[in-house]
């Protein structure tokens, strides 16, 4: 495979003070993707418990700042765990923290910085959403820890990633029922399958190291297991659009997200980083499509 860098280092992100630049990037704010994958399974969810128009609009707004700022985290915490580890890979070396740009010091404090940020977003939130919402520090926290102990990381980072849904269907309804449920376990599933086409960057320098995987483990049938994952996600969608009361009008518009996903499964080629890693930022349209999906079936 050919050697490469996801960081991005033209756009805004160089236009800003060089003093600010390695926070910046450690917080990959130069990557603006994972802040989406983060945040549109919390607009599932949303719109899933059928709320009323403003406070779908107040929630959305607060579930997009508390995305930013809880990515940051998560990355400020897996760049710290995972500082020497990105040392070796090429794709990561060049992070503030394995580079040697910024100090753990300089990392913790703004780490402060991003997680009390993100309590005033969780303090606007009901009762039960702020307690998942407190739940989920404890994956955030592992997740970087799961590469070294499991062949499963990616599914970690799927109940990771994915917990925004479940927050925001409690945020709306309040409760915890089967379509709370539903709705966590596809996004579980969906992050498992575009996370695996993720880990395929970095699965020749993972296999020297000895970080494990799910592109390691499956290899050249990924697009076997990837299609698994694809399915599972539109299948539970449509279960939990169907226990949520939603309209006719849901299921005529998930094929729309069902496509783009098998056009992924179509086009994955595991010796191609670089089209690996722009099938995984198509998953933004994926995400977006199932949003319009719910809206449109809104009882």
């Amino acid at each position: 495979m050919t050697p490469h860098t996801d960081i991005v280092e033209t756009g805004w992100v160089a236009r800003m003070p060089r003093t600010w630049q390695p926070y910046l990037i450690l917080a990959r704010m130069d990557r603006p993707i994972g802040t989406w994958l983060l945040f549109l399974p919390g607009v599932w969810g949303i719109l899933l418990a059928c709320p009323e128009g403003h406070e779908a609009v107040r929630l959305t707004i607060l579930f997009a700042l508390g995305s930013l700022v809880m990515r940051a985290s998560g990355c400020v915490v897996n760049d710290l765990w995972d500082r020497d580890i990105d040392r070796l890979v090429t794709r990561t070396a060049g992070r503030p923290l394995a580079s040697g740009t910024l100090r753990v010091r300089h990392a913790l404090v703004f780490l402060a910085a991003l997680l009390a940020s993100g309590l005033a977003v969780l303090l606007q939130l009901n009762t039960l959403a702020r307690w998942l919402g407190v739940t989920s520090l404890l994956l955030v926290g592992l997740y970087p820890l799961a590469k070294r102990v499991t062949w499963w990381p990616q599914l970690v980072m799927g109940f990771t990633f994915g917990f925004g849904a479940p927050m925001g269907y409690a945020a709306v309804a309040g409760k915890l029922d089967l379509a709370w449920v539903l709705i966590y376990l596809s996004a579980i599933v969906w992050d498992l399958g575009f996370d695996t086409i993720y880990a395929h960057q970095d699965r020749e320098d993972d296999a020297l190291i000895g970080v494990k995987s799910t592109a390691r483990l499956f290899g050249e049938s990924t697009q076997y297991f990837l299609a698994a994952c694809y399915l599972a996600t539109i299948l539970l969608l449509a279960a939990a659009g169907w226990v949520a009361g939603l309209t006719l009008w849901f299921y005529v518009m998930l094929p729309m997200p069902a496509v783009l996903l098998a056009r992924q499964v179509w086009q994955l080629d595991i010796q191609d980083p670089v089209l690996c890693l722009r099938l995984f930022r198509a998953n933004r349209d994926v995400g977006l499509a199932v949003a319009l999906a719910l809206m449109i079936g809104q009882p």
